[in-house]
């Protein structure tokens, strides 16, 4: 027999209690702070928390939009399956559109990935809803040339696309890309789906701060 923490509830509280014995986030928003600490927590990196970036409005903004009913649109599977739909306040949909049938055809037509081609079907969703992004550069490049076009402004981006092509400077775009939109991002080339969902989840857990 192994000799391990059996107790579920034990096994979460002692989680969360060495995040917060390992990152120093006095300096932060608590909320903010909330956000952070669920992402250290989904990779158990607490060295992540110098390349965390974000907008003083992200936690409240999420929140906001949460509880209006807005959306959730998301760059692929795994992080549509990584969000709690229960912690979701108002049965907020997610909407993944990557393996929509129409999105290869697309790809090829606008010269890109089809994690690109899916942002294109975000467009009637986009104004006032909350981005997840946890896999793909593209997407994210892409998100941002629509909102450079004139697209609908969502409410607030998460964006955590990882790998060695694209990934740190799509990241860098979206910190530069406009100081009112409200966003959260890991600089470098980690990221990943567990981050995106669990930036979300955090989100979703603040909102009993705020009336439905």
């Amino acid at each position: 027999m192994y000799d391990y923490i059996r107790d579920p509830d034990a096994i979460y509280r002692k989680s969360f209690a060495t995040v917060q014995a390992e990152v120093d986030l006095t300096h932060m928003d608590a909320d903010i702070g909330t956000l952070i600490t669920r992402i250290v927590h989904s990779c158990g990196m607490p060295e992540i928390v110098p390349d965390m970036a974000f907008h003083p409005d992200i936690a409240r903004a999420c929140r906001e939009a949460l509880n209006k009913g807005c959306p959730v649109l998301v760059d692929c599977e795994m992080v549509s399956h990584g969000i709690i739909r229960r912690f979701l306040p108002a049965d907020n949909p997610v909407i993944c559109t990557l393996n929509d049938p129409g999105t290869p055809a697309l790809a090829k037509e606008i010269g890109n990935t089809r994690s690109a081609a899916a942002v294109e079907y975000w467009r009637p969703h986009l104004a006032g809803a909350i981005i997840v992004i946890g896999n793909a550069p593209t997407a994210l490049f892409h998100l941002l040339e629509l909102l450079q076009e004139g697209a609908p402004k969502p409410a607030a981006i998460l964006g955590f696309p990882v790998g060695f092509v694209g990934a740190a400077e799509s990241k860098e775009a979206l910190a530069t890309f406009d100081r009112d939109l409200p966003f959260i991002t890991l600089h470098g080339r980690k990221g990943g789906s567990a981050m995106a969902a669990a930036a979300l989840n955090a989100a979703a857990t603040l909102t009993r701060k705020d009336p439905a």
